[in-house]
């Protein structure tokens, strides 16, 4: 009992502040992306990130397995930072960062769903059945939102493919780890697909790159969102994972709503509605069975 409470005590701190950081991510990326543009946004926020998480490659003498696995770890990159990064960049420009933040806890859906088709993963009853109510909550969501902050026709619904689009990618990149990147150290994995998405999007990030010059609090909301909430909040969650497992990490996801919405709330004065939080709890309650985090069959 006593070990149970230590072990509760060292993740838990963690954990909130992994989900207080990749929650307050929709912000900065909402600051910058005004400036910036989705592409410049984007490619700044992962080559600050890979930057960064250098040094710590170098230091655990992990640059030459980089290199020797380079083609996997870059197009690991591109479907786990490069294209998700582009996407929400985009989405904010046209819905709130609640709503993204929302949309963005259908990340272990696709996850479970792409383990099935890819990696033959069983889907028992339970499974099935959380995948059809986190799918609902979404078209629910996507149905009735009001979430928007622009007022051209099918900006909105634009916005939301493109959230999903990012979380397909999550999903299509955690198994792709599983069949070619399993031996391969985390930090190296993270750094290298950093840097896999800072080149693939380095050419879209110079032909949008803005022409007026971004003004200071953007550049210091790009650098908070590379520095703490993808090269920080990376090394904790694969932190996480290592002492807690990951289906323990993983459920980082559905904390991260809250803090995103009530940081949307009191900084950018967005509007929460029922209908988006039933729509969420939905999604979560369904991404949780199909993940496997909840399953009934158990006593």
């Amino acid at each position: 009992m006593t070990n149970q409470q230590v072990s509760w005590r060292q993740w838990l701190p963690e954990f909130v502040l992994l989900a207080a950081m990749w929650g307050s991510s929709f912000l900065f990326m909402r600051e910058g992306v005004q400036a910036f543009g989705p592409f410049a946004t984007a490619w700044v926020r992962v080559t600050v990130a890979a930057i960064a998480l250098m040094p710590v490659l170098i230091w655990r003498n992990q640059t030459l397995t980089m290199l020797h696995r380079w083609r996997p770890i870059l197009l690991m990159g591109l479907l786990s930072s490069g294209i998700p990064a582009a996407c929400y960049s985009f989405a904010l420009l046209f819905i709130s960062t609640g709503l993204s933040s929302i949309l963005n806890s259908t990340t272990p859906l696709f996850g479970a769903l792409i383990a099935w088709w890819w990696l033959g993963d069983k889907l028992h009853v339970w499974r099935v059945l959380g995948l059809g109510l986190g799918f609902a909550g979404v078209v629910l969501l996507t149905l009735n939102s009001s979430g928007a902050v622009a007022l051209t026709y099918g900006d909105e619904e634009l916005a939301i493919a493109a959230c999903l689009l990012a979380t397909l990618c999550y999903g299509i990149a955690g198994s792709f780890i599983k069949r070619y990147l399993f031996d391969v150290p985390v930090m190296v994995t993270t750094t290298g697909s950093l840097m896999g998405a800072s080149i693939a999007l380095l050419l879209p990030a110079i032909w949008f790159w803005p022409s007026e010059v971004p003004s200071l609090h953007a550049w210091l909301s790009l650098l908070v969102l590379g520095l703490v909430c993808t090269a920080l909040a990376y090394v904790m969650y694969f932190r996480l994972m290592t002492r807690n497992g990951p289906a323990r990490a993983m459920t980082v996801t559905y904390l991260i709503p809250v803090f995103a919405n009530c940081i949307g709330v009191v900084w950018l004065d967005e509007i929460v509605t029922i209908w988006m939080l039933g729509c969420g709890v939905l999604i979560v309650i369904g991404t949780a069975l199909a993940s496997g985090l909840i399953n009934p069959t158990k006593t």
